[in-house]
């Protein structure tokens, strides 16, 4: 079904959500003259803000539940991210002969241009959007889109044949590529530790999913996968494309970015060069030289020049809700992480952030994902004077853990008010209060952006 096809049909959207997801692929389809109806099973007070931004276009909406009806009578269905592929109200559309697609296939159909991916556990956004950055950097006006809450399909119009189109691609993104057997022409992925376990049958199962953004590649594509991840490293057997690696460690086989001598480098073939001193690099974490390493790999052996690289990267300072310091008040430093929404991202914050001496009072805890808390609590432990625990399933095993190594100093509240609050009477001048939860942020917040933005107005307006 192309771009003309879509007019006047019936097409449902499952899915509007919190994130954007559904947002950009509602706009584009009334663009395409297509009859839209949108469902989803949250109401219209908690769509809000999403429904804002569609106000005055001509949808129908379904709220607060699911018509089975719906699904039988529409001529395409768009799944979108947060809606499981096991739906009922999804099998009823199969069974009745209408096609469900999702919001990144109809743009890779669609799109002209070369298409590189970035996916993983963490580090997704902060990778994907310092390629953007090099490429920027390197005059190729890019466009980047995808998991970040911007749809590729706002550009569409826009993409060429030679441009540069740069997408975070979440697991679930990459499922709805699957029907299609494609892949983006360079893969990258950043990293693989155990997330959305509440979503997935088991760790192999998200794993296979992470593998699609390679699967279908051709012989002449590229994949660059993290050398010191063990569960990247296992893949790349399966890698039917030109391998990449990038690795914190020099290693003496194989192409792609290390570290050698405070240097990061560069090798393919028999030519290495040196990038940039790690002495440079503006952002904290030894993560983050992890993910450093995977975009100045991807940008060189997508042909962008050193000037480029070396460019962006000493003028890059982050993204926003990572390891952000928002201020320092009367001595007290305040960070926003809201976006270590596992404990892998958590004990990273953790171990940049923490010194010697137990420096780190952590906001954390919220709703589980079905993963550990083990390494979570002895890295709370090590690093944390006290813990600020939002309330919620994951705070439940988290403080479990945590009484189990004899770790006492913690409290548990019910919102970020509360928590900012707890957290000022214990932080001294010199120490660090610390968001980052580990656990996602359903239950209390909107997603875990609210948590963020809420912690950072509290923040803000705080006076010397």
């Amino acid at each position: 079904m192309n771009a003309l096809g879509l007019k006047n049909k019936k097409v449902l959207v499952m899915g509007l959500g919190l994130h954007g997801g559904g947002l950009g692929v509602t706009k584009w389809l009334i663009k395409q003259g297509a009859r839209v109806t949108v469902t989803d099973l949250k109401t219209k007070e908690q769509l809000k803000a999403t429904l804002r931004e569609l106000k005055s276009l001509p949808i129908k909406y379904v709220l607060g539940r699911h018509q089975p009806a719906d699904f039988k009578n529409a001529d395409l269905v768009i799944q979108n991210p947060g809606v499981p592929s096991e739906s009922p109200f999804l099998k009823i559309a199969n069974k009745a002969g209408v096609p469900v697609v999702t919001d990144m296939s109809l743009f890779f159909e669609r799109c002209p241009a070369p298409i590189i991916g970035i996916t993983g556990t963490k580090g997704k956004t902060t990778t994907t959007t310092l390629i953007g950055k090099i490429f920027q950097s390197a005059g190729k006006k890019p466009i980047v889109a995808g998991n970040i809450r911007v749809s590729p399909l706002d550009f569409l119009n826009k993409i060429k044949k030679n441009s540069s189109v740069i997408l975070e691609l979440s697991s679930w993104q990459l499922e709805g590529l699957a029907p299609l057997k494609i892949s983006p022409q360079i893969a990258l992925i950043t990293n693989l530790s155990p997330d959305h376990l509440n979503r997935y049958r088991s760790l192999g199962d998200y794993i296979k999913a992470k593998t699609l953004i390679f699967k279908f590649q051709q012989p002449e594509d590229i994949c660059i996968l993290n050398r010191d991840n063990q569960a990247s490293r296992q893949l790349a057997k399966l890698v039917p494309s030109r391998l990449f690696w990038f690795s914190k460690k020099y290693f003496t086989s194989g192409n792609g970015g290390f570290i050698k001598d405070g240097w990061l480098r560069f090798r393919s073939g028999n030519k290495t060069v040196k990038v940039i001193k790690t002495s440079a690099v503006k952002i904290p974490g030894e993560h983050n030289l992890e993910n450093i390493l995977a975009a100045l790999s991807l940008a060189l052996v997508a042909g962008v020049s050193l000037a480029a690289v070396r460019q962006a990267i000493k003028q890059f300072t982050g993204v926003s809700d990572r390891l952000e310091l928002i201020k320092t008040v009367k001595g007290v430093s305040y960070y926003n992480d809201t976006t270590a929404t596992a404990p892998t991202a958590a004990i990273q914050a953790l171990k940049t952030l923490g010194g010697q001496k137990k420096n780190i009072v952590l906001l954390a805890g919220g709703a589980d994902k079905k993963l550990e808390f083990g390494e979570f609590a002895q890295a709370i432990k090590k690093y944390a004077k006290a813990v600020v625990l939002f309330r919620g399933s994951a705070s439940v095993k988290l403080k479990k853990e945590l009484l189990k190594l004899n770790y006492w100093v913690m409290t548990e509240v019910g919102s970020m008010p509360a928590a900012v609050s707890a957290a000022q009477k214990l932080a001294r001048a010199g120490e660090i209060i610390l968001l980052s939860p580990g656990a996602a942020s359903f239950g209390l917040f909107i997603n875990e952006f609210d948590r963020g933005e809420q912690f950072k107005n509290i923040i803000k307006v705080l006076k010397h």
